[in-house]
């Protein structure tokens, strides 16, 4: 089936091709996206330091948003430029060029505020393992 048909569907099934469609779009990502890899590796380095370092709750709840909205915001990032890149096809026009580089800008301030986060938590428990 389409995923861009409209065809009324019953709940359930309704509800089980969105998870579908949803699931194919994450492996997508992982796939075929080079930055979504680095992040979640980056991601697996992070919940390991946590569990070393034996962080509290409130420090999970803030890793958790963190690496969960950078997935997010990688995942806006690669819908917008392909979205973009297909109305384009192949020709450059500033006006998608922006839409373009805001998305991607987006993803720099979502990998900067995680990357704050990080050094807030593990920076004080670093220093005090060095000593």
């Amino acid at each position: 089936m389409n995923p861009c048909d409209n065809k009324k569907r019953g709940f359930w099934a309704g509800r089980v091709k969105s998870f579908t469609y949803a699931w194919a779009g994450i492996k997508a990502l992982f796939r075929l996206e080079h930055n979504a890899q680095f992040h979640l590796g980056a991601a697996v380095l992070v919940i390991i330091a946590g569990f070393l370092f034996n962080i509290s709750g409130a420090e999970w709840t803030a890793v958790i948003l963190c690496i969960g909205g950078m997935f997010m915001a990688e995942g806006f990032n690669t819908a917008i430029e392909e979205l973009a890149d297909y109305a384009c096809r192949g020709e450059k026009h500033p006006a998608i060029g922006k839409v373009k580089d805001v998305a991607a800008g987006a993803v720099m301030m979502m990998a900067v505020g995680s990357m704050a986060v990080g050094l807030v938590i593990f920076l004080p428990k670093i220093i005090d393992l060095l000593r």
